[in-house]
């Protein structure tokens, strides 16, 4: 199993920026974890990176002798990467995000070669036969109606040139299409349709197996009202490889509580989307939202709609004061999956990335956050 956080955490859109990250938080935030973490020889040792790379990034670190002397950096300082976070293609802080995470999606050339790109950089670094996985966007965003069959040409086009740079290097690369509200695909329904239409199409669905998964977030599958067992076996059983999971909570609410909408009014903020989704206890459906001010301004809900979830990252070990409350048993229950069926995947990644847009009253020091965020999930191992 490796084990490490995402460095979308940081505000770093050039190599320069996602380096200097590196060198400074994560050795930080070892040395935390060297002192006090449970099971850290056994998983942090050496130290998993998983970094971020932005095309700007991306271009970068391939140019020149940057990616050579970051190598060489990683066998000096005993760390090693075995992920690439290859959602956000472009600005993903300070800025307004939003739907623009989704652009270029896989209808475009860009997002195929940037991909690319993020794995002959992987080959460089991973060890010699590891695994190594870079996780994506789901195809693209429902607003955007895109061109399914685009999609699944590129992915199977993609999943073909993966499989030769495997057998040329040896390692056993793959890629993860990451689920979330209001992506193309979203839920465990709809991926497993998805990738069923995906194999249907591929003459060598043997190749697209391997090269080509989910990234499953528990976040986003949280927020789906998926059960986590129940998803995990049906994906199994459908031949769909996990390429990656994210370990990550999202904020919950009861949104008849008079406190509960008031509450929520400090996690509007202009970077990134945070869809809502409110279930109907008895009918069972779902009702979405775009994003919080959406549900804000909307009417009264129905009195049977009793849970809100609401797509904003919130640090592993967090216990928000109520009315608020979070998803993290959906963490929980993946881990504890993971103590029975310790194959069905790899790599482990902590998500929280909306660190820098958390109310203040849940501000940490960035390093002591990602340090509580590990004692987290080693304590569940």
């Amino acid at each position: 199993m490796n084990l490490a956080y995402c460095t979308n955490i940081h505000p770093a859109e050039s190599w320069e920026q996602t380096f200097s990250a590196l060198r400074d938080t994560a050795l930080q935030v070892r040395q935390m974890l060297r002192q006090s973490a449970l099971h850290f020889a056994t998983y942090l040792d050496p130290f998993p990176l998983a970094p971020r790379l932005s095309a700007q990034a991306a271009s970068e670190l391939l140019a020149g002798e940057n990616l050579q002397q970051f190598r060489q950096w990683i066998d000096r300082e005993n760390c090693e990467v075995f992920t690439i976070n290859g959602f956000p293609f472009g600005a993903f802080h300070g800025t307004r995000v939003k739907e623009n995470v989704y652009r270029p999606d896989w209808t475009e050339p860009r997002r195929y070669e940037y991909t690319m790109d993020l794995f002959r950089i992987l080959t460089e670094l991973l060890p010699h036969g590891k695994q190594g996985s870079v996780s994506t966007l789901p195809g693209s965003f429902k607003p955007f109606a895109a061109d399914e069959e685009v999609i699944i040409n590129n992915l199977i086009s993609f999943a073909r040139e993966l499989e030769a740079l495997s057998l040329a290097t040896g390692h056993d690369l793959h890629l993860g299409l990451e689920p979330e509200p209001l992506g193309h695909f979203e839920n465990t329904a709809e991926s497993i349709a998805f990738f069923q239409k995906l194999f249907a199409a591929a003459e060598n669905v043997d190749c697209v197996r391997r090269r080509i998964g989910i990234n499953y977030d528990t976040c986003h599958f949280a927020l789906e009202f998926d059960d986590c067992v129940e998803s995990l076996e049906r994906f199994r059983h459908a031949g769909i490889r996990i390429s990656k999971v994210h370990l990550s909570a999202a904020l919950e609410i009861n949104p008849h509580s008079p406190e509960a909408i008031p509450s929520l009014q400090k996690f509007v903020e202009p970077t990134y989307l945070h869809q809502v989704l409110l279930r109907h206890e008895k009918m069972g459906s779902i009702r979405r939202f775009i994003d919080l001010p959406e549900f804000l301004a909307a009417p009264v809900v129905d009195a049977d709609e009793s849970i809100a979830r609401i797509h904003f990252h919130i640090p592993l070990d967090a216990a928000p004061v109520a009315p608020l409350g979070t998803t993290q048993a959906h963490a929980e229950q993946l881990l504890a999956y993971r103590k029975t069926n310790p194959d069905f995947c790899q790599h482990f990644e902590i998500e929280t990335y909306t660190w820098g847009v958390l109310p203040d009253a849940m501000q940490r020091p960035m390093a002591e956050q990602l340090a509580a965020e590990y004692r987290w999930v080693l304590d569940r191992l």
